[in-house]
């Protein structure tokens, strides 16, 4: 059976390739852009180089605005991403029966509740997993034995996540800087390739 894995390039979105494509799902890593800033470019990198398909799925640029206008009239970014996920994934359903990502136990945002799951699963026949399971300590340990990781500082070019494209709207809205105001500074874990055992 076919499923996507919404992919970013990270290790929880690539650890669940692995887990789908090791339980005979013939995986997809799919990206999501949506014509703002080409985001894209590192998570198809990182796809390539650990051997899954990949494919860039535009949606309606009307999304990625209503996720930025939510962010800036909150002031802090998580409903906008919550809300721009939750929109992505009715779009990702529309082409795959099965749809996943690497959302984690311990994930704040983007992240959606019970009752968001059972309400995609049920009204559009699919089959909706993530990684809920694991916590960031067990996500660490697997993913450090598989792939490796170069970690660093985010930046609009070593990374692929939503985040990515809506700093980039933000600034274009509203002035360079904007973004740094609203979206804290991280370290992300970005993977190169598979881990290659001497």
């Amino acid at each position: 059976m076919k499923a996507c894995v919404l992919y970013s390039g990270g290790k929880d979105s690539s650890l669940m390739a692995v887990i789908l494509q090791k339980l005979g799902y013939e995986v997809e890593l799919v990206t999501i852009n949506f014509g703002v800033y080409p985001s894209f470019k590192p998570a198809a990198v990182s796809a390539g180089n650990l051997g899954f398909p990949h494919r860039v799925i535009q949606p309606d640029r009307e999304i990625l605005e209503k996720a930025a206008e939510i962010i800036l009239d909150d002031g802090y970014p998580n409903n906008g991403l919550n809300h721009l996920h939750r929109e992505v994934l009715h779009v990702a359903v529309e082409n795959y029966p099965v749809v996943a990502d690497g959302t984690r136990r311990d994930d704040r945002t983007p992240k959606l509740d019970i009752n968001q799951i059972r309400s995609l699963e049920d009204s559009k026949n699919v089959q909706y997993l993530n990684l809920t399971g694991f916590g960031h300590k067990t996500i660490d340990d697997l993913s450090s034995n598989l792939f490796e990781l170069k970690k660093e500082q985010t930046t609009t070019h070593n990374n692929s996540d939503y985040e990515i494209e809506i700093r980039y709207l933000i600034d274009e809205l509203r002035g360079d800087g904007t973004a740094l105001e609203i979206f804290p500074e991280h370290i992300q874990s970005r993977v190169i390739g598979w881990r290659k055992y001497e």
